[in-house]
């Protein structure tokens, strides 16, 4: 037996227990087939010989019935509109507009007003009578989780702080257009209303209708414009709050009302909610408080007890339902209650939105899409009719908003700015119409009508601002120094995973305070999971991290401080170094295995077409867009989201010097860059080229005056060009490439054919 290996011995030896196992019990099942068979002729009294067109009839018969079942239907329709919602978000992120027009023209598309129409036979395969029950029913507990996180995420604090502007502007954009509502619903009601509904309902419901906001869509949009930070992003996101509690207590009033039919009966269901909401308050509230203290972290927010806060959030819908002012309240007020603690918010809701937002939202779309049937509106009268809905919603809302912003004190670019975005209805607009449908209060003709106001208001709201912007230009107050003073005080912090990148990442910080770096600092932070660590290695790793970086830093004669943190979470403590360092900017890089099968990879070179499986499940969940390639790996997405201090994310591809900089501005909000180009300048005697591909300095006064004071300081080292369009030979020489994250996500959305020519880039994004 010398000789033998045990490996080989044991792979032998499982092989025939394998062989033993499944041939012994298979003989044993063949022969009990064949016995059952012999009890069988007592039983079956006829045998039939089928024929091979006989088993193709009943496979046929089999395959017709399963596609029937009604669990077949319902698969296949969650499939259909979750890729075309997909595709029509994605066409109208395109042109600028929010997702959530997409995905509620996806249902007006999936539904009698076009494929219906055109493709009958297919409409009532996909989605025939029977089967909208258990679509109606999903899609109401998808708008439960919805309306839950949309509690979560009003900030009482802030609606607090900023009461006073914020409830008459608000409140002044709800009675306005709810007034225009009940004026329009007295011209309306008897050719519109349905039988047997009283006009107080229908005024109630069509006023209602008329003043809601989409506080998620506008809160949306306010971050894509760059606003959250800015003082009116600040009034307008409270204005919207306010505007949303407000308008879902009048709601709930208003189903009282209906269901009870006048407002003496009603007083009994008004005085429970009444009740709840004091409940709620007083007693759930503080609990739940108490409950979010204790476990405001993953690991104590363990499945059971995200059991135990699901069950809250069911029993209050169940409880607002059963007193008769919808289950959705119930779920908004679940979510306003929940523990203030924002760590704890935001756990909760990473652990529902997806399935929320993007598995049963979009049913709750195309169940919309459904009951409307545009093609109901075919006279002339009819659309004159939505045309004029259309009109009061307009003025009522965007003219109410912006007049009581003007009175409070606002000036009329930011009355003008609250009262477009106040106009936005979205998703809010449709929950409060199909309450109103179910209720019986809207006939099918008003509700085609209602829903295409919702579209209209929320599609007008980007070229409302675009129009604002163009005629009542921002004056930007920054005013820079002609010169950077040389004590100027400027930290870096570079937080860096591969040493190369790293040293890369110190030649820019050296070039942006050579001349002050007695004044200035430069931070190398390394962070790595704990659990890959153990006392053994752990001073090795961090030398042969560090030594790379310590020895480009000697060659620069760059003074730098060396920071190894082990942590179970990397993002975390990078983040919470930047944030709790008083650091002027955080160089961050980005990994190879991140260009993988992307649109970035093909930018910088990297051809693999092989799909990157990580990327596949964030399109199929939604975290990224179907059709939509990321521009950054998740950790860079993280990081730059989280960090309040201006982040630099460098793309490099072997960065050796930066003795030429080519400077892009795709904005007059790209004014920021100026500062670092300075820096550059002055501390490296670099040569910097900037290229305007918007003319920034044409339309913004402030840009050309900071722009002329660099020029007349540094004529010999800052070239200025301005075009629409640029070569790939721009690129040629180069070393660096600065632009803000908003221009680079321009340059990627358009392809650009000089993207594929670029040096090492540099994308900054501003605080």
């Amino acid at each position: 037996m010398i000789g033998k290996n045990p490996l080989k011995m044991s792979k032998y030896r499982n092989l025939l227990f394998y062989v033993t196992t499944i041939g012994a019990f298979s003989m044993l099942m063949y022969f009990l087939v064949l016995k059952g068979e012999e009890k069988e002729a007592g039983k079956v009294l006829e045998k039939t010989t089928a024929d091979a067109g006989s088993n193709l009839k009943q496979f046929q018969e089999t395959i017709g019935h399963n596609l029937s079942h009604p669990l077949s239907i319902l698969l296949l329709q969650i499939i259909t509109i979750i890729l075309a919602a997909r595709v029509f978000g994605f066409l109208c992120k395109k042109i600028g507009q929010p997702v959530v027009i997409g995905e509620i023209a996806a249902g007006i598309v999936l539904g009698p007003s076009l494929v219906g129409m055109f493709f009958p036979e297919f409409s009532a395969f996909l989605f025939p009578l029977q089967s909208l029950g258990n679509l109606q029913f999903l899609s109401q507990i998808g708008l439960i989780l919805f309306m839950f996180i949309i509690g979560m995420e009003l900030d009482l604090q802030v609606l607090k702080n900023q009461a006073n502007d914020a409830v008459v502007i608000s409140h002044a954009s709800i009675i306005i257009p709810f007034a225009f509502g009940v004026g329009l619903a007295y011209f309306i009601y008897d050719n519109f209303a349905g039988e047997n509904v009283r006009f107080l309902s229908f005024a109630l419901f069509i006023g209602i209708a008329l003043s809601v906001t989409a506080f998620p869509v506008l809160a949306r949009i306010v971050q894509e414009r760059g606003l959250s930070k800015t003082k009116l992003g600040t009034v307008v996101i409270t204005c919207a709050a306010a505007d949303d509690i407000t308008a879902w207590c009048i709601l709930a009033a208003v189903i009282a009302i209906v269901k009870a039919g006048n407002i003496g009966s009603s007083f009994y269901t008004i005085l429970l909610a009444a009740i709840y909401v004091v409940v709620m308050l007083k007693i759930v509230q503080p609990f739940l408080k108490r409950m979010g203290e204790i476990y405001s972290s993953k690991e104590g927010l363990s499945k059971p007890m995200v059991g135990i806060f699901f069950i809250f959030l069911l029993l209050s819908a169940y409880a607002t339902e059963v007193i008769g002012i919808h289950a959705l309240f119930g779920a908004f007020m679940a979510g306003v209650i929940m523990p203030p603690n924002q760590n704890f918010r935001n756990i909760f809701i990473e652990k529902i939105e997806d399935v929320s937002q993007v598995l049963l939202l979009p049913l709750f779309f195309v169940f919309t899409g459904l009951r409307t049937e545009i093609g109901l509106l075919n006279e002339p009268l009819l659309w004159q009719v939505c045309g004029l809905i259309i009109l009061v919603a307009v003025l009522g809302k965007f003219a109410g908003s912006a007049f009581a912003a003007r009175f409070v004190g606002q000036n009329w670019r930011n009355s003008l700015t609250i009262g477009a975005l106040m106009n936005t209805r979205g998703l809010m607009e449709l929950v409060v119409l199909n309450i109103g449908y179910d209720l019986g209060v809207l006939t099918p003709e008003i509700f085609a009508m209602m829903v295409i106001m919702a579209l209209t208001t929320t599609f007008m709201t980007g070229p409302a601002l675009d129009l604002i912007n163009r005629f009542f230009p921002e004056k930007l107050m920054t005013v820079l120094p002609a010169v950077p003073d040389k004590a100027s005080k400027f930290d870096i912090l570079i937080s860096f995973a591969n040493p190369k990148t790293g040293q890369s990442m110190l030649r820019i910080a050296d070039s942006l305070t050579r001349k002050t770096i007695t004044q200035s600092s430069v931070t190398a932070l390394h962070v790595i999971l704990s659990n890959e660590l153990n006392q053994f290695n752990t001073a090795e790793y961090e030398r042969d991290n560090f030594q790379p970086l310590e020895e480009e830093a000697g060659r620069l004669q760059l003074p730098l401080k060396s920071l190894f943190k082990p942590s179970l979470d990397i993002n975390s403590e990078i983040i919470e170094t930047a944030n709790s360092g008083q650091y002027d900017l955080l160089l961050i890089g980005t990994g190879i295995s991140l260009f993988e099968g992307t649109l970035l990879g093909r930018v910088l070179g990297f051809t693999s077409k092989i799909i990157n499986p990580e990327k596949l499940l964030d399109a199929i969940t939604g975290r990224q867009g179907f059709f939509e390639e990321a521009l950054f790996d998740e950790r860079t997405e993280t990081l730059a989201k989280q960090s309040n201090l201006p982040v630099g994310i460098l793309l490099d591809k072997g960065l050796e010097t930066i003795q030429r900089l080519l400077l892009l501005v795709f904005s007059s909000h790209d004014i920021f860059l100026l500062d670092y180009a300075e820096r550059i300048m002055f501390n490296g005697d670099s040569k910097v080229v900037l290229y305007d591909m918007a003319g920034a300095t044409q339309q913004t006064p402030e840009f050309k005056k900071v722009l002329k004071k660099l020029q007349h300081h540094y004529p010999a080292q800052l070239t200025y060009e301005e075009t629409l369009s640029l070569e790939e030979t721009a690129m040629r020489n180069q070393n660096l490439l600065l632009l803000s994250l908003d221009g680079w996500h321009k340059a990627v959305e358009e392809e650009y054919e000089w993207l594929s020519s670029t040096p090492s880039v540099l994308i900054i994004k501003p605080v």
